[in-house]
């Protein structure tokens, strides 16, 4: 289901992580290592913050599963931003390692692979998308959430 293929997604963000900050840590450039060059850090914070947002909408979505509640927002929620961010991290890690992301002898080029299919099974981004505002849409048509007063629509 959608749960699995969210933390399918969230294991190829972490390896591909794990590859880009391993390389960047063990790669000098001009003396020293990449990984003290700002661009290089910007990416990993980049991953780094991508993975533990998808990580923690897949706990919450395997929580609500576990409880018997309905899941069905979380998961949709979940798989998107997990397979939308091992892209991410993939495409990063390739940049990371420049020429050697495109190496067979490194794994980069496969991590950013195997991410892609992640955003299709299980549907689409554009069918999670989709269930998501569905979902959203059904909870303001079932309640009566009111509208602050400050931001209250006129009638003209």
């Amino acid at each position: 289901g959608r749960i699995g293929i969210a933390g399918q997604a969230l294991g190829i963000c972490q390896a591909a992580i794990d590859i880009a900050g391993t390389y960047a840590r063990d790669r000098s450039a001009f003396g020293k290592p990449i990984a003290s060059l700002y661009a290089i850090q910007l990416k990993l914070s980049q991953m780094a913050c991508k993975y533990e947002a998808a990580r923690l909408l897949t706990w919450q979505a395997a929580i609500a599963k576990d409880r018997g509640e309905d899941f069905g927002k979380q998961a949709a929620m979940a798989k998107l931003c997990a397979s939308e961010a091992a892209t991410f991290c993939g495409h990063t890690a390739i940049q990371v390692l420049g020429g050697m992301g495109y190496v067979s002898d490194m794994p980069a080029e496969r991590y950013y692979r195997d991410a892609r299919i992640t955003e299709i099974y299980e549907g689409t981004s554009e069918i999670q998308h989709l269930v998501i505002a569905g979902k959203l849409l059904k909870h303001y048509a079932d309640n009566q959430v009111p509208i602050p007063a400050s931001v209250t629509p006129t009638e003209h």
